[in-house]
């Protein structure tokens, strides 16, 4: 066939194309992926060339190894071993490696070993789009979704689980007892010695296995977070937002630009909660974008004092909704928004028109907090509607003005949730939906945090062709 030579890979005749460069279109995203791959110092980064191989050949340079991951993760191929299979037979591919074809193992290895270096890769990119003028704005949306683990639900253990299990064996031991009694005093010969063996290897693998979450129980008392995953070690057992659910996996935080939609800034932790997020997400994105100042929007998940006052003492001003804690709005009574606080004389003006005086400040979880009341409820007409005690008490942590501005600015603009969920739930169903990224490949923390680096990379080069252009964008990295 013209235009066409054989060549020879793994000992299978393939036809490869004498010009791989006249395949690829100048708007095709692998030039994009390779100008960007080549133009990085990867040995700066911490990047090394993979392990030669035993009989003799060289080990592949990481810059081929590297063009081939973000390929994958652009193209819903994050397996080492398809991604082995398409470096043999598909065109784009041939054309990033020069025909290479490495191993699976190779290609796992290089994913294993430069963690660290992926997550820089992850972060230049984001350096690029902000040097390239792209990266503007001053608002970032903060969000975290959690993101299933190898480990199965059945191989992660807690307290409350093994009782369960444990509950519900005992029952089945209790169920085979009666049935061995009953075919005992009412079947005879052949029939009733089969059953009653049946029954009997029944009953003998049930109480092994309650003698095995026993022996689980016991290690719990070492686990610092009173769980045990037995695939992945580092993955632990999380809520999700559908009623009575939860997976095994990981929460994967990130910081997603209000204008353009990039994340700027991600992180994956183990911890089933958001409310220690707010900060460090926030810091990061700041220190990403290169502001001086910064608006963090987030859910009410986020809601923390220490949290909220450690982003105003870094320059960030968050706007993050007061989560309603009381059931008192439920029961017709008046909540703590229904206190005025007059910051001039420090008191709480109730309902009735009475003054709430300061009382006594006292710590709570490390947070100092001001109590308030006044000693006439008792003679109150309001009081069944106020509190069942002797007085109405209201508490006010010492930079509640951070929370009371964070609520001025919620009145005045509403939207500000809207544009967050618009902003910040985009990325995350794009990764899982459009891209496949619906749970991770590998196992550990470290291993889980570099796949989602090469997940973001791959995201923010796709919306930034969607914004720019293939060649928009080429021409934008090359000025």
């Amino acid at each position: 066939m013209a235009g066409f030579i054989e060549g020879v890979d793994r000992g299978q005749s393939v036809l490869f194309p004498e010009r791989l460069d006249d395949w690829i279109g100048e708007d095709s995203l692998v030039r994009v992926v390779d100008f960007f791959v080549e133009e990085l110092d990867l040995q700066h980064l911490g990047f090394a060339r993979s392990a030669p191989a035993r009989t003799g050949r060289p080990g592949y340079h990481p810059a081929v190894l590297l063009k081939l991951f973000i390929y994958g993760y652009l193209n819903r191929i994050p397996s080492s071993r398809r991604l082995e299979r398409e470096a043999g037979r598909n065109v784009e591919v041939m054309w990033l490696t020069g025909k290479l074809v490495p191993d699976h193992k190779t290609i796992a290895d290089f994913r294993r070993d430069n963690g660290a270096g992926i997550r820089k890769v992850c972060a230049q990119f984001v350096e690029l789009c902000r040097r390239i003028g792209t990266l503007k704005g001053d608002c970032v949306a903060i969000d975290g979704s959690k993101f299933k683990a190898v480990n199965n639900r059945d191989r992660n253990f807690t307290k409350g689980k093994i009782a369960s299990r444990i509950a519900h064996l005992e029952a089945d031991v209790e169920h085979y007892i009666t049935e061995m009694v009953r075919i005992d005093r009412q079947e005879e010969g052949e029939a009733r010695a089969g059953k009653v063996e049946h029954l009997s290897r029944r009953y003998g693998r049930i109480r092994q296995e309650i003698a095995r979450l026993r022996e689980m129980d016991k290690a719990l008392a070492d686990a610092p977070d009173g769980q045990i995953s037995l695939t992945d070690p580092d993955a632990r057992s999380m809520a999700t937002s559908a009623r009575h659910s939860g997976l095994v996996g990981y929460n994967v935080q990130s910081a997603v630009d209000a204008e353009t939609h990039l994340i700027v800034a991600h992180e994956v932790t183990n911890q089933g909660f958001d409310r220690e997020q707010l900060s460090p997400m926030a810091i990061a994105a700041k220190a990403a974008l290169g502001r001086d100042e910064l608006h963090a929007i987030a859910d009410k998940g986020y809601f923390s004092s220490p949290e909220i006052l450690a982003c105003h003492e870094a320059g960030i001003t968050t706007t993050v909704p007061r989560p309603a804690t009381s059931g008192n709005a439920a029961k017709g009574m008046y909540v703590k928004a229904d206190f005025v606080y007059d910051a001039e004389r420090d008191v709480y003006v109730c309902p009735a028109g009475e003054d709430l005086t300061y009382r006594y400040t006292t710590e709570e979880r490390g947070i100092p907090i001001r109590r308030y009341w006044i000693n006439g409820c008792k003679t109150c007409p309001l009081r069944t509607h106020c509190t069942t005690g002797n007085e109405r008490r209201i508490s006010r942590w010492e930079r509640e003005d951070l929370v009371d501005d964070m609520d001025h600015r919620l009145g005045r603009d509403p939207d500000y949730m809207t544009l967050r969920r618009c902003t910040v739930e985009h990325p995350f169903g794009t990764i899982k939906a459009w891209m496949g990224g619906t749970h991770f490949l590998t196992r550990r923390l470290k291993n889980v945090r570099s796949e989602m680096a090469l997940n973001v990379l791959a995201y923010n080069i796709k919306r930034m062709v969607a914004l720019l252009g293939v060649r928009g964008l080429m021409r934008a990295m090359k000025g």
